[in-house]
């Protein structure tokens, strides 16, 4: 398990598929340390199954020779594009997932892993979203484009031959639209799970008679409270919690 600040690369060559051990990549940027280090300890404090957190950090993937495409216009993140090469770190075998840095976890993710379906080259919630901001976090332009957030959070089936299509060589030369409206595969390759594990704050809702609304992965996809101006967001207070949490463990209070 991986708890430490996990700065190495995983090479698939090096990366011996650790049996029964779940890998999660996590996107990291570098303006988003704390979300990161969060986002990490709700998933680790939580599992009920032997996980492994990896972050997929852009310095790495670059000093690696696995990322070299420029950044552009579009890109909020350092992991616009790094996210696909999910399955090539994960040595294409078995089940992975991605998962952005601006998520809290509250439940266990084996409730998460026992809906994995193997007919599925991945699955992912697939969200019928159009942002209301023109921009997001800390003044980065908001983009609009279908299938908006469905990759933000995906189970990988790293097996499956479709995905071995993901190597480096054409994650850094492909379109955003090819990779993130997963135009490798067909609708029927591309598995749905329920919205509360890809809960948008400021889009989905609770409704307080329907337990089946509660968020099991809250995603802060306009920006959380780690940027000032979204410290009052809504589920800012559980992420606040986490954040104090993780202050304390670390010594850092």
């Amino acid at each position: 398990m991986n708890s430490g600040n996990g700065n190495a690369v995983h090479h698939p060559s090096a990366n011996g598929n650790k049996k029964n051990v779940f890998k999660i990549f996590v996107g990291y940027d570098s303006r988003e340390d704390l979300a990161y280090e969060v986002c990490k300890r709700s998933i680790l404090k939580r599992a009920s199954i032997p996980v492994e957190v990896i972050p997929i950090k852009q310095s790495d993937l670059r000093s690696s020779g696995l990322y070299w495409r420029e950044r552009g216009p579009t890109e909020s993140t350092e992991f616009s594009f790094s996210r696909f090469l999910a399955p090539y770190l994960a040595n294409y075998q078995g089940w992975a997932m991605f998962v952005d840095c601006d998520f809290l976890y509250t439940s266990d993710i084996k409730e998460l892993t026992e809906l994995i379906d193997d007919r599925y080259a991945l699955m992912c919630v697939q969200h019928d979203y159009t942002p209301k901001e023109s921009s997001k976090m800390d003044g980065v332009a908001q983009t609009v484009y279908p299938r908006k957030n469905w990759s933000s959070m995906v189970l990988y089936n790293c097996g499956h031959p479709k995905n071995k299509i993901l190597t480096p060589e054409l994650v850094n030369t492909q379109t955003g639209a090819f990779l993130h409206r997963f135009t490798w595969l067909e609708d029927s390759e591309i598995g749905s799970l329920p919205f509360i594990w890809n809960f948008l704050v400021g889009h989905n809702k609770v409704d307080e008679n329907d337990p089946s609304t509660q968020p099991k992965g809250i995603h802060y996809t306009s920006g959380g409270p780690w940027f000032e101006m979204y410290k009052n967001c809504e589920f800012a207070d559980v992420w606040l919690t986490e954040m104090e949490a993780y202050y304390k463990e670390t010594n850092q209070v």
